[in-house]
């Protein structure tokens, strides 16, 4: 079970995770495989670290970090919906901290 944030209770998906990275890898050159690796990752380390019930910020904070690591475009299209960006400016400061990583 996923806790999101709202404290509603929602079945783990892999494929409902999956299609996540795949709408912010839409047009991107990354591979389905790439895509399904990390999907394949992240489930590995949801079940090793958590029997029952995940929280959902955790699962967002692998994708977002498999994403930053895989195409920042990505990234930034699924922090933007993750992070519930309302403004212009939230993704300039996004990009911002993705050039002061490098």
């Amino acid at each position: 079970m996923v806790l999101k944030r709202d404290g509603r209770r929602e079945e783990f998906s892999r494929e409902k995770l999956l299609s996540g990275v795949r709408k912010a890898c839409q047009k991107r050159p990354i591979s389905p495989k790439a895509m399904e690796d990390l999907v394949d990752h992240i489930v590995a380390v949801v079940t090793d670290e958590y029997e029952s019930e995940v929280p959902a910020e955790f699962v967002g904070k692998l994708v977002m970090d498999g994403l930053r690591e895989m195409d920042e475009v990505a990234y930034v299209r699924f922090a933007s919906v993750y992070r519930r960006f309302q403004e212009a400016t939230d993704f300039v400061h996004e990009v911002k901290k993705l050039e002061a990583r490098q």
